[in-house]
């Protein structure tokens, strides 16, 4: 029997609207990746479901409380996360354009940035983006 030392994490693809859509980003308190831009986002508790899982990882970083968001999909390319095998499955919410992000828990800040001009991404969070953008015709 083989063991699997492939762990789970969730990503949160969060926009409101300004004059254009702007992506809610943090800047990571921990390595890897300490101080760059990411997506709020973490690993899955035991037993949780990922949209749970999403949705209690974006209001620890960030404070913003949704009900609701819809899978974009899932990010598993080997060496992703410096760490180990890190199987990532994203989600995607919009929020209303006066949503304000307090930073808290992993995130050491946090900034709204037009998706026209974002800042380097850690991990593959480009491609998350990317992905996000294009899936929801954005």
């Amino acid at each position: 029997m083989r063991t699997s030392k492939i762990f789970v994490t969730v990503d949160a693809v969060i926009l409101r609207k300004s004059t254009d859509y702007e992506l809610l980003l943090i800047k990571r308190k921990n390595e890897p990746f300490k101080d760059c831009w990411a997506l709020p986002g973490g690993f899955v508790d035991e037993n949780e479901d990922l949209k749970t899982a999403a949705i209690r990882e974006l209001e620890e970083e960030t404070q913003i409380k949704v009900t609701d968001l819809e899978q974009v999909g899932a990010f598993g390319k080997p060496f992703r996360d410096p760490r180990s095998h890190v199987v990532s499955v994203a989600y995607f919410g919009i929020v209303p354009e006066n949503t304000v992000a307090i930073a808290a828990d992993d995130a050491k800040e946090t900034g709204w940035f037009s998706v026209k001009d974002l800042p380097n991404l850690a991990f593959d969070h480009i491609d998350i983006v990317t992905l996000s953008l294009h899936k929801f015709k954005l």
